[in-house]
């Protein structure tokens, strides 16, 4: 069956079933019809066909730095559906964190001829920087704010901020951060820095700081935490970039005989699922993954849908919300 014979059948026009196919704008009264005709006969698009003439193929790439966190499962679920929503196919790459993988991903998808590229990035670094000014398709970052590139990424400053202030308003003052490579800006840097301005707000100096950095791992909460009571027994909060990271810092402090919330105070990010699960349920702020994915994937659809019109770099700040629990 060819196109003109799937819209005679749906009484539309070739080019209406044409954009229908390609993830275009059409009305929903044409959208219902030529659906209703594409499930009678099982007509499937010559995918061959479409590439050779558009120079291009109806799937994007999700490069991600990991599948086994809570934050990228939402992402590429998010992502992945709203790009279903104008019938785009989703290819995930996980980079398992190495900046080499990460180039060669985004050389691979262009190669292959993808509709475009979505990046849930963690590090800029020179390579990538080049490599993301050079694209051939349409990228959109996430997670990060680069300059000059399109990005959905979160308010991580704020929500640190947000966090610090409630473990300062119950009178905490000797403050300790477990975090991760600065290399990372949003998780490593911006969470630090909301941290620090909250000290400010109360009169504490950000120097006093105890500041600790590993991996995202629960593993770097317990030998972080380890660390920070041989410097400082009497810490009585504990903010950490992550929840994984918090886990691994309760474990250590009931291991030494300190109370939570009695003597010390310990709040996460991100809300991940075991946040809620353990002992005490743990205070952290919910950021909205799986809308950034979703925010990604319709922002990235329109830079194909106008490649020929350049338009000025959209960056979203999503926002979050502080969930106070039993920790603080």
């Amino acid at each position: 069956m060819t196109i003109k014979e799937l819209a005679q059948m749906a009484q539309v026009s070739p080019s209406a079933v044409s954009r229908y196919l390609n993830g275009g704008p059409l009305s929903e009264e044409k959208r219902r019809r030529i659906q209703a005709a594409v499930e009678q006969t099982g007509y499937h698009p010559d995918s061959v066909a479409r590439t050779l003439r558009t120079k291009t193929t109806n799937l994007v790439g999700l490069i991600v730095p990991k599948t086994d966190s809570d934050a990228v499962t939402q992402v590429t679920a998010g992502a992945a559906s709203a790009l279903a929503e104008h019938r785009y196919l989703s290819l995930l790459a996980d980079t398992a964190n190495d900046p080499a993988q990460e180039l060669a991903y985004l050389n691979l998808f262009q190669k292959q001829q993808v509709a475009g590229i979505i990046l849930m990035a963690s590090v800029m670094t020179a390579e990538l920087e080049n490599a993301l000014r050079s694209t051939t398709v349409p990228v959109v970052v996430t997670g990060q704010k680069f300059r000059q590139v399109p990005c959905v990424y979160h308010d991580d400053q704020g929500a640190a901020y947000d966090l610090a202030c409630l473990m300062l308003k119950r009178g905490r003052r000797r403050l300790a951060f477990i975090g991760v490579t600065e290399a990372d800006v949003a998780v490593g840097v911006n969470r630090r820095r909301g941290v620090e301005a909250a000290m400010r707000e109360y009169g504490l100096e950000p120097a006093s700081l105890l500041v600790e950095t590993g991996s995202f791992r629960v593993e770097n909460g317990l030998t972080a935490m380890k660390r920070l009571l041989q410097r400082d027994g009497e810490i009585d909060g504990v903010i950490c970039a992550t929840d994984r990271i918090a886990v691994g810092a309760l474990d250590v402090l009931r291991r030494s005989g300190r109370r939570v919330p009695e003597d010390v105070s310990v709040i996460g990010m991100d809300d991940s699922w075991a946040g809620s699960y353990i002992t005490p349920p743990l205070t952290t702020a919910r950021f909205y993954y799986r809308t950034c994915g979703e925010q990604a994937a319709r922002l990235l659809v329109e830079l194909i849908r106008n490649r020929k019109q350049p338009a000025p770099v959209q960056q979203t700040m999503l926002g979050y919300t502080v969930l106070e629990r039993e920790s603080v």
